[in-house]
């Protein structure tokens, strides 16, 4: 399966992927944490506003809860963004 990558502004880019973990919702310590440890200095977690800034070829992207970060096998991170999760109070 293809995931569609917002990495590359303007246009729409296709990669196969080696590994993705979904950006879990704030207050998810645990996924939080292995997500944390999977992207080491690529990311930079902002755990409380539910997004993590991924450091891409493309530049720093933000993804938020839902989205997923892939890993190509290439070894570059990409964001691909998924459905919004709902956060009902």
């Amino acid at each position: 399966m293809a995931f569609v990558s917002s990495s590359v502004s303007g246009r729409t880019v296709e990669f196969d992927h080696g590994a993705a973990l979904r950006v879990p919702p704030p207050g998810d310590l645990r996924n939080w944490r292995r997500i944390e440890a999977w992207l080491g200095d690529q990311g930079i977690i902002e755990m409380d506003a539910g997004l993590i800034r991924v450091l891409t070829n493309g530049g720093e992207l933000v993804a938020n809860s839902g989205d997923w970060i892939v890993l190509s096998y290439r070894g570059e991170f990409h964001v691909a963004r998924g459905e919004r999760p709902r956060h009902d109070a």
